[in-house]
């Protein structure tokens, strides 16, 4: 007999068809039948060894991240329920091109200075890995959602090139190569790059088109957190289709917004561009997540010439008055590459977390609010808390519009991406609310989806960008990574004042056909593994 039945579920399959009513039967990891409208006909009804009530509930696919900053938390906190909670059953790792591998021991501490913001300081880890392989197969030994994993090509060119801003050499580009081929031969899904990030910033297009090229030889996709989301944002949209298309390369942009506000009512402009793409063949998809402000680090605003040769020549540049007068003129005055070409509006930038409690006074104030408080310019509150935290704090961006959010949601291509950073004593709430917030305040409030509209965002659409033939759909023979909702009740837990509280209306989220959360609790069940990449 079967392990488990979902009886009398309202099923929305992913596919972006009409909900109908099912019974829904697991066995094995996998959906092994389902029945449809069994009471009504009259039919056989299936048995199990365990039933379960879902009248009342929506039985979808497991959601799919398409942009998560897990990458230590998932070996950290095994709980993990700031995503398995939402109903994330699959996370996509190794973001803005920057991440743990492929890694030797001296960039291994570097990358962990260096994004400690996003991830935590990794004291904590065991960083018995240095491959792609490794890693993977250390999140086999048993996670809470199940993980993919994409390249950071800013790691990659630390590896090979260094922190410096300077073209590769040949024998470096050879390097870079075969860094991503090794990556993509151990399972990573594809390639992301942070290009306001340091050393990836530093790659010219003919640079990355090499290394997209490798990507797609193993049917790998290309994740770029492209050059500006603000001054030039469109520009920097087009040349990164320009480059896959010319790398002949998938394209998945990442955290596809238009912020600041030089882009408010733009985002009309960037879908005509990737329409325009897309009718000529393009392969493109994106990600967003769905709030308007923005998070990253503080130490990201900073022009790119004063992060180069990575995290210590950063401080150490920054206790040079002199050379903290140029860094703060490029941040207020002459708009930073690493603040989008935008001149920093302190009152946008409010402190989410810092790594040394001490600092604590700093967290939910925004710096222009500390300087005031402290009688001091913000760019003075801005520099000490950078030396005295040693780059660790993170921040939230008020710069978004609402208007924008919107439309690209809406787009055919269009998937969703917590972009969740976990750290903070404050983090953004779209870490721990982001699918059930597309799903209740989107969907059910606004209407600017349809619930099966919306599904399919979340769960078909960015299976297939992972070439995942089983997953991402109920269908028989798929693998059971399942959410039980409440569409009545579905809805984000989490606010800017609350950030970790966890969401309503999703009793019951299955990985693997075991339930990691139950009666809307989190289990003891550590169902998640790596999801490689299958070469073609």
């Amino acid at each position: 007999m079967e392990e488990l039945v979902i009886r009398d579920a309202d099923v929305v399959d992913g596919s972006g068809d009409h909900a109908y009513r099912a019974d829904v039967v697991v066995d094995g990891g996998r959906i092994v039948s389902i029945v449809k409208e069994a009471a009504d006909a009259g039919c056989q009804r299936p048995k199990a060894r365990r039933e379960l009530d879902a009248e009342g509930l929506v039985l979808a696919p497991g959601f799919i991240d398409m942009h998560a900053h897990s990458d230590l938390a998932l070996l950290r906190d095994p709980d993990h329920s700031a995503k398995a909670a939402q109903g994330v059953t699959l996370e996509v790792l190794g973001q803005d091109g920057l991440s743990y591998a492929p890694v030797d021991d001296r960039t291994l501490g570097e990358v962990r200075r260096a994004i400690a913001g996003w991830n935590g300081s990794g004291d904590d880890i065991d960083f018995d890995w240095r491959s792609v392989g490794e890693y993977l197969d250390r999140l086999d030994r048993g996670i809470a959602v199940n993980a993919a994993y994409l390249i950071p090509q800013g790691t990659v060119r630390a590896l090979a090139v260094g922190w410096e801003d300077r073209e590769a050499t040949p024998e470096e580009l050879d390097r870079m190569r075969r860094l991503v081929a090794e990556g993509m031969e151990q399972g990573a899904v594809g390639m992301s790059s942070g290009l306001t990030y340091t050393p990836g910033m530093y790659a010219k297009d003919a640079e990355l088109t090499e290394l997209c090229r490798v990507v797609a030889s193993y049917g790998g996709y290309y994740c770029p957190h492209h050059r500006s989301y603000g001054a030039g944002a469109l520009e920097a949209y087009e040349e990164m289709v320009a480059l896959a298309r010319e790398a002949d390369c998938p394209l998945h942009l990442a955290h596809a917004t238009m912020n600041f506000g030089v882009n408010k009512g733009r985002a009309p402009e960037l879908l005509s561009l990737l329409d325009d793409a897309l009718d000529a063949g393009a392969d493109i998809t994106l990600d967003t997540y769905p709030y308007t402000p923005g998070c990253t680090t503080l130490v990201a605003l900073l022009p790119s010439w004063a992060s180069e040769g990575g995290p210590e020549e950063i401080l150490r540049r920054l206790a040079d008055d002199d050379t903290a007068e140029r860094i703060r003129h490029h941040l207020e005055v002459t708009g930073s590459d690493g603040c989008h070409g935008v001149p920093v509006e302190w009152e946008t930038i409010e402190i989410s977390g810092v790594g040394d409690p001490a600092l604590g006074e700093y967290v939910g104030r925004t710096v222009l609010e500390s300087a005031r408080v402290r009688g001091e310019s913000p760019w003075v509150v801005a520099r000490e808390l950078l030396l005295k935290d040693r780059l660790a704090p993170t921040i939230l961006q008020h710069v978004g519009h609402e208007e924008n959010v919107r439309a690209i949601m809406r787009h055919r291509v269009h998937t969703g991406g917590s972009d969740g950073i976990l750290q903070g004593a404050k983090p953004h709430p779209r870490a721990y609310g982001t699918f059930p917030h597309y799903l209740g305040y989107y969907v059910r409030e606004l209407g600017v989806l349809s619930l099966e509209e919306c599904v399919a965002h979340l769960t078909s659409r960015p299976a297939a960008r992972l070439r995942l033939a089983d997953r991402g759909l109920v269908r028989e023979g798929y693998k059971a990574d399942l959410v039980l909702l409440d569409p009545r009740t579905v809805a984000a837990g989490s606010t800017f004042d609350e950030p970790r509280t966890l969401p309503t209306g999703i009793p019951h989220v299955l990985v693997d056909g075991r339930f990691v959360i139950e009666d809307g609790r989190r289990t003891d069940v550590l169902a998640g593994r790596a999801v490689r990449g299958t070469p073609r």
